[in-house]
């Protein structure tokens, strides 16, 4: 590191520039993740097909997008977010391309199921992991302004493909959907570099005092090392359970409102208001992280979860339904905004995509399980009632978990001497 420069010289720090070009990444790739909602009555109308069958290729992909995960942190530490961003754009484009052409059920659970999980997986653990390379001194809030990027995409996609998809067809905006995102992530990839060391800098805030990390910048748990402490298992619990709770949401939000009686345009409007008072709690939330420290920050997240989701099971009108999105939409924006820093903070940044990775897996297990139970509940018994309420009992689990994380003994730097 000696002959690296510093990173606070007259120049432009390039971290911001990494920050600025994963902003606009996640913005496309998460933006049109997000409206699967969307799509869902348009599915639903074209084929006849149930909940728990639509539900059940989102759950698929959002499965096998953690599992991806895992191979996309390796790939990121090995050859950098600036290749693999690129391979899996083209990806993605031909997963959304395909969607144009679906005409079966089997066709649904392979093209989103399995090519959009595929391409989707190296967002977050690529993106996220690099900016914590980049980052020692305000990690958590550079992260924050990088998943403003999904806030932003949630807000503005849903809002495009609605229009798109009554002035051209499902299909059509489908096909819309997979030019923006190969000429976007590509267009964007084109800034990212894995490290500092690359550009022949340190971390902004390495060297500093009270910069904000138990680790020195490039220090760590491998991921054996990782998995082999309680922090790291309480934390995937953590996410397990956040992930549940927002993907039923994105999922489910838009028929829930079309049920019950809100036109399109206003159920849409709901889904994309989420999507901007995200953008709040991800600013927010960063900045608390940087000053509080990330797992503290999330038992502050999960205390405004909970509140929010008490509430849903009251919100029967328009006005409370928007009442909802605003502290429901906070805590959502807090917890992406904090989840590579907490990994970062927990175990360091020497194998942060692979470790982050594996954490993926588990996370996105949760966000896979939601959306499916919430449309077999509905299915079943003809309302989201109880998928809601079941909502509101898993968010006091999580938050009695983040309680419990916060009580426990820190790794630091010794933490890299574990057998």
């Amino acid at each position: 590191m000696g002959n690296l420069s510093k990173a606070n010289d007259n120049r432009l720090f390039y971290g911001y520039i990494i920050v600025i070009a994963s902003f606009f990444i996640i913005f496309v790739m998460h933006g049109f993740h997000s409206t699967y909602g969307v799509f869902f009555s348009s599915l639903q109308a074209e084929f006849g097909w149930n909940r728990t069958l639509v539900s059940g290729a989102y759950s698929l992909e959002f499965f096998l997008e953690g599992v991806f995960a895992t191979m996309g942190g390796r790939l990121t530490d090995r050859f950098g977010p600036r290749a693999v961003m690129i391979a899996y754009a083209l990806i993605l484009g031909l997963a959304y391309f395909l969607m144009s052409r679906v005409n079966a059920l089997w066709q649904l659970y392979v093209f989103w199921g399995i090519i959009v999980g595929l391409g989707t997986s190296i967002g977050n653990v690529s993106l996220l992991s690099t900016t914590a390379r980049w980052f020692i001194k305000r990690r958590a809030f550079m992260s924050g302004i990088v998943k403003v990027g999904t806030g932003a995409g949630i807000f503005v996609m849903p809002l495009l493909v609605t229009w798109l998809i009554v002035s051209y067809g499902w299909r059509n905006a489908f096909v819309i959907a997979a030019i923006i995102c190969v000429v976007g992530i590509v267009a964007g990839a084109q800034f990212l570099r894995r490290d500092p060391a690359q550009k022949g800098l340190q971390p902004l805030g390495a060297g500093e005092p009270g910069a904000g990390d138990s680790f020195q910048a490039g220090e760590g748990l491998s991921p054996r090392q990782a998995i082999r402490t309680r922090q790291f298992w309480m934390t995937c619990a953590m996410y397990f359970i956040a992930w549940y709770c927002a993907m039923t949401i994105q999922v489910h939000i838009v028929p829930h409102a079309l049920g019950i009686g809100f036109t399109a345009a206003q159920a849409a409007g709901i889904l994309s208001a989420v999507g901007a008072v995200s953008i709040i709690g991800r600013i927010v939330m960063g900045g608390a992280g940087d000053r509080l420290g990330s797992t503290r920050a999330l038992v502050i997240c999960y205390l405004i979860l909970a509140i929010s989701l008490v509430w849903l099971q009251f919100a029967h009108d328009f006005w409370a339904l928007l009442l909802f999105t605003i502290p429901y939409g906070f805590a959502h924006g807090g917890f992406f905004a904090l989840v590579s820093p907490v990994f970062a903070e927990l175990f360091g940044t020497k194998s942060h995509g692979s470790v982050f990775g594996i954490a993926l897996l588990f996370s996105q297990t949760g966000g896979a399980v939601g959306p499916l139970v919430a449309g077999r509940i509905f299915d079943v018994a003809g309302s989201y009632q109880l998928a809601f309420l079941i909502l509101v009992f898993v968010a006091v689990a999580g938050l009695a978990i983040s309680i419990q994380l916060n009580r426990s003994r820190p790794l630091g730097r010794s933490a890299g001497a574990l057998p």
